[in-house]
C-alpha cells in the first residue's frame, strides 16, 4: 500500500534485508543506515565489482554477497526487505521484479524517469499490498527539521518565499552515468539533488501550481545539466526558488525564508553525509547530526545575519536513522510510510515540469 503496509508480524528477529548497489549510495548511506538501525539486519549486499565485494565483506563481515540482483530474487523468502541503490535507470524494473517476488522495497530517489513509471509503481504496491518507500533522507536534514520547527512555531508568520540552494563547487568533471547526457540514465542535476530541493518545497509547502526553470551545463565536456534553478508557485500562494549548482565559485545560504514576521537564513550543509563519508556512523557513541554554534541560522527581520543581524537559532540535529527507523515500523507494525511512491511522482512532475520548461522557455502549469 503506498501509505501503510500489513505488519510482517510479531517476531523479535530482525527483518532481513537485501541491498542492491554499493556504490555511493548503498556503501555511505543505505548500509550504514541499516546496520544501525533496531529491528533490521543487512542480510546481503548486491554488486558484480569484486572490489565492492570486498569492501562490503570487510564493513559487514556476516553480510552475505550477490552478484545480481536475479540472484537475490531466487532467495525472495529469506528475505523481508529490498533497498534499491543502484543507478536510476534500474530502479523501475528492479523495483517492479522485487515487488512482483513479494517483496516491500525501499527506493533511493529519484523513485523512476517520470512521474507516469512512479505512479505505476504505486499501484503495483497498491495491487500487491507491499510497502514501497522512497530514500529522500533530506526530510531529516538539521536544517530542514528547524526550519520546520520554526514554522510551526509561528516565528516566521505566513512564508512567502522559500529560498534553496544546494551548491558545490566542482569545476572538473567527475565522470560516471551521474554527469551522463543519454536520457536514458536519468542523470544531471536536475533529477539529482533537484530531487531533495524540491521534495523538501513540496514537504513545506503543499502542491506546485507553476513551474520555471533554467538549466544548463557549463563545465568543459558535460553533457548534463550541471547548473539548474527551478522556481515553484505553490497552491498556497508560497514561491519557491530553487537551485543546484555544481559550478557555483561562492556558495550562497542553504535556506533563506522570508516571511511576514521574520526571516531565516542558514548557510552550510548538514554534516550527516560528510560524517557517513568519514566513516562515522549513527550509534557509535558519539553525537549524531549536530554540528557547531558558528553554523546556527538566524532569525529577524530588518537586518542583515552577514553582519551579526538577527539571533542565532539552535540547529535541531539531523535524523538520517529516522527513516529507516520508520521503514522497521511501517513493516513490523503497519506505521505510515516515511515517504511514499506517490509523493515522489509529485516531486517528479515539478521535474519533468522544469525540464520542458528548461527546454522550451515557459512556464508550465501543473
Amino acid at each position: 500500500m503506498t501509505g501503510r503496509t500489513p505488519p510482517l508480524g510479531s517476531s523479535s528477529a530482525p527483518l532481513r534485508v537485501g541491498l542492491v548497489g554499493y556504490g555511493l549510495a548503498g556503501s555511505v548511506f543505505h548500509a550504514p543506515l541499516i546496520a544501525a538501525t533496531e529491528g533490521l539486519a543487512l542480510d546481503t549486499v548486491v554488486t558484480s565489482n569484486p572490489e565492492r565485494q570486498e569492501q562490503a565483506r570487510a564493513e559487514f563481515p556476516d553480510v552475505r554477497v550477490a552478484a545480481s540482483a536475479d540472484d537475490l530474487l531466487a532467495r525472495a523468502d529469506e528475505l523481508d526487505l529490498v533497498v534499491i541503490a543502484s543507478p536510476n535507470k534500474t530502479h523501475v524494473p528492479l523495483a517492479t521484479a522485487a515487488l512482483k517476488a513479494g517483496l516491500p522495497v525501499v527506493v533511493d530517489k529519484p523513485i523512476a524517469g517520470t512521474a507516469a513509471e512512479a505512479r505505476e509503481l504505486a499501484a503495483l504496491t497498491e495491487e500487491r499490498g507491499l510497502l514501497l518507500s522512497v530514500f529522500q533522507n533530506r526530510r531529516w536534514d538539521n536544517d530542514f527539521l528547524t526550519l520546520r520547527g520554526l514554522m510551526e512555531d509561528g516565528e516566521l508568520g505566513d512564508v512567502w518565499r522559500f529560498e534553496s540552494r544546494f551548491e558545490r563547487w566542482r569545476p572538473q568533471l567527475k565522470g560516471g552515468w551521474r554527469e551522463s547526457g543519454d536520457p536514458a540514465e536519468i542523470g544531471g542535476l536536475l533529477y539529482d539533488l533537484g530531487s531533495h530541493v524540491v521534495d523538501q518545497a513540496l514537504v513545506l509547502f503543499g502542491p506546485a501550481t507553476h513551474v520555471y526553470a533554467e538549466s544548463d551545463v557549463r563545465r568543459a565536456g558535460a553533457q548534463a545539466d550541471d547548473d539548474t534553478f527551478i522556481a515553484i508557485t505553490h497552491a498556497g500562494g508560497v514561491r519557491s526558488h530553487l537551485y543546484v549548482s555544481a559550478t557555483t565559485a561562492q556558495l550562497g545560504p542553504r535556506f533563506r525564508v522570508l516571511g511576514s514576521q521574520a526571516g531565516y537564513v542558514k548557510y552550510g550543509l548538514d554534516p550527516q553525509e560528510a560524517a557517513l563519508r568519514e566513516g562515522a556512523r549513527p550509534g557509535d557513541g558519539t553525537e549524531w547530526g549536530t554540528e557547531p554554534e558558528a553554523m546556527w541560522g538566524r532569525l529577524g527581520s530588518g537586518e542583515s545575519p552577514l553582519t551579526g543581524g538577527g539571533r542565532p537559532v539552535p540547529t535541531l540535529p539531523g535524523d538520517y536513522p529516522a527513516y529507516y527507523a520508520a521503514v522497521a515500523a511501517a513493516l513490523r507494525d503497519g506505521a505510515p510510510n516515511p515517504v511514499t511512491a506517490l509523493e515522489a511522482a509529485a516531486a517528479l512532475d515539478v521535474l519533468e515540469a522544469a525540464r520542458r520548461s528548461a527546454r522550451d522557455g515557459v512556464v508550465v502549469s501543473l
